[in-house]
């Protein structure tokens, strides 16, 4: 566990570093948000894939809602890098969308297994009744991710567009990796 650069501790404190956490997760929520609104914006509400996306959405919505609240309660400053994932959230959003619903939902299968394994080391993190607000946030949301991870492979097949989800994945670690520092 880290402990956060220039925080004075006492003893019996948390040695959680929890401010990059809260940064990230809003961050990757943020980024979750505009992906699911450039599939709809391509999309727009016609089908079965779209209604899918919708309700994803709206729970994304929710959960950056939480972590915005969050960072303001405790100061938690955002990444700089939150224009970025403006552009590029809605630009794999739309791009996946435009090559059909099968790939969308491929984008997501491969967002949501790296946001399970994230949200799964921060679980782990805050275990030992660090943050236990912080703790049911990322239980909470775990379990929409995972929903959404399944919803999505049924929609698209686990192992369909496998070189995009590798990409993609990559791309969701190294953003990961970056929030949490800038």
């Amino acid at each position: 566990m880290a402990v956060e650069a220039g925080v004075r501790r006492l003893p019996g404190d948390s040695v959680v570093a929890t401010a990059p956490m809260i940064r990230v997760n809003q961050a990757g929520e943020y980024g979750a948000a505009r992906i699911y609104a450039g599939q709809l914006a391509v999309m727009g509400g016609r089908g079965r894939v779209a209604g899918e996306i919708a309700h994803m959405a709206a729970q994304e919505e929710r959960h950056l809602k939480a972590f915005d609240k969050l960072m303001i309660e405790r100061g938690v400053r955002p990444t700089v890098f939150a224009p970025i994932w403006h552009i590029a959230g809605y630009a794999l959003g739309a791009a996946t969308a435009l090559m059909g619903p099968r790939a969308a939902m491929a984008a997501t299968v491969a967002v949501e297994t790296v946001i399970d394994a994230h949200y799964g080391e921060q679980a782990d993190a805050l275990a030992g009744g660090a943050d236990p607000e912080l703790a049911a946030l990322v239980d909470d949301f775990r379990a929409d991710e995972v929903a959404h991870r399944d919803t999505a492979a049924a929609h698209s097949g686990e192992d369909s567009f496998p070189v995009m989800q590798a990409a993609i994945r990559a791309g969701c670690k190294v953003a990961i990796a970056v929030a949490k520092r800038i």
